[in-house]
């Protein structure tokens, strides 16, 4: 089945399989050849992301701008992913990650 939405970054997804299905992601870059790489800054931080493949991840609606989650600028760090992901109604436990 085709996606509905792309994996570009800055495209929340769920991990549909592997140890951390049914937690939320966040896109950081394309690997190339069906890869990502993803992070929430709790299990995976941005120093060390996950590299996943997309037929193994839910793309969602939400597209964030990797720039503007840091308004002040400088380096994304991991508390800008969780709180965006917070603010954006995907909760860091398993069973609560849903679209609100």
């Amino acid at each position: 089945m085709k996606e509905p939405f792309s994996f570009e970054p800055g495209r929340i997804v769920e991990s549909i399989q592997g140890r951390d299905r049914g937690y939320c992601f966040l896109v950081v870059r394309n690997a190339g050849d069906g890869l990502v790489e993803i992070a929430d800054g709790d299990r995976h931080k941005l120093a060390k992301p996950k590299r996943k493949k997309t037929k193994h991840l839910r793309a969602k609606p939400a597209l964030l701008n990797l720039t503007a989650l840091r308004p002040e600028g400088g380096a994304l760090q991991d508390s800008d992913l969780r709180r965006a992901l917070e603010q954006n109604g995907f909760t860091r436990e398993r069973s609560l990650c849903k679209e609100v």
